[in-house]
């Protein structure tokens, strides 16, 4: 077996999982909360006011970060039920389960955004834009997979039978991708690119790249905190949950 391998099979052991998480957790959130910090300011106070858009253009420095989280958080979660369906991993089944609510908050943050830029921009709340439809439809299918998942009693069959809608659901990440690119839409097209010079003034890409930075990491974060509440309750019922049960009910005394 070699390292890599190791490595995974290791960390997909529930109790090394809750105690590198425990660790890694705090520090992540703090590392998104001072990223996150100095992109907002940079955003809002550093960066010039863009020459058509004036000041208004400034909620692309929310916009933008949620709506590139909320497809990882797709992707992510869509691996990881991949995973658990094939190799009937457990922490992936979790991992799965506690990012959709996590996904969902950042692309309802990216709809709410894109609406009140675009009423002063565009004239209207909302137009069934290709670009904002799809993105609508990724919110759904993570209320889909949240809703699945709660509505059966049984945890691991729960988490089987989100894990395959989430599956199904993957083929709406290159439709909110490209759909600027394929279809006639009234959404701008991109302007940061991995591969190529972007169209976007350093002094306004920098701050953007810094806040979808504390975006990831507070995703990471937040996942792995809700990961851990969910593994305590699917695990209760063995040693390493209840040495941990007591060591807490001991710390709080």
């Amino acid at each position: 077996m070699n390292t890599l391998t190791l490595w995974f099979h290791k960390f997909g052991s529930p109790p090394t999982f809750f105690r590198v998480t425990a660790l890694l957790s705090p520090w992540l959130f703090g590392a998104a909360f001072l990223i996150g910090l100095a992109g907002i300011y940079w955003g809002l106070f550093v960066a010039p006011a863009d020459y058509q858009q004036s000041d208004a253009y400034r909620i692309i420095f929310i916009h933008v970060p949620c709506a590139w989280m909320g497809l990882f958080a797709y992707i992510f979660m869509a691996v990881n039920a991949f995973i658990a369906l094939v190799w009937r991993i457990k922490i992936s089944e979790i991992l799965a389960m506690t990012s959709a609510p996590v996904g969902a908050f950042f692309t309802a943050v990216t709809l709410a955004t894109g609406s009140i830029w675009g009423k002063p921009m565009w004239g209207t709340w909302w137009t069934w834009d290709a670009r904002l439809t799809s993105e609508l439809v990724l919110l759904f299918l993570f209320l889909g997979v949240i809703g699945l998942y709660n509505a059966i009693e049984d945890r691991r069959q729960a988490a089987r039978a989100a894990a395959f809608l989430a599956l199904v659901g993957i083929v709406n990440v290159p439709i909110v991708h490209f759909s600027v690119s394929w279809w006639n839409t009234l959404h701008q097209g991109s302007t940061v690119r991995l591969l190529g010079p972007s169209r976007i003034d350093s002094s306004m890409l920098w701050p953007l790249l810094l806040l979808a930075l504390a975006t990831h990491i507070w995703f990471f974060a937040s996942v792995f905190a809700r990961s851990r509440v969910s593994l305590l309750e699917l695990e209760g019922g063995k040693e390493w949950a209840r040495d941990i049960a007591l060591a807490t009910e001991h710390g709080h005394e």
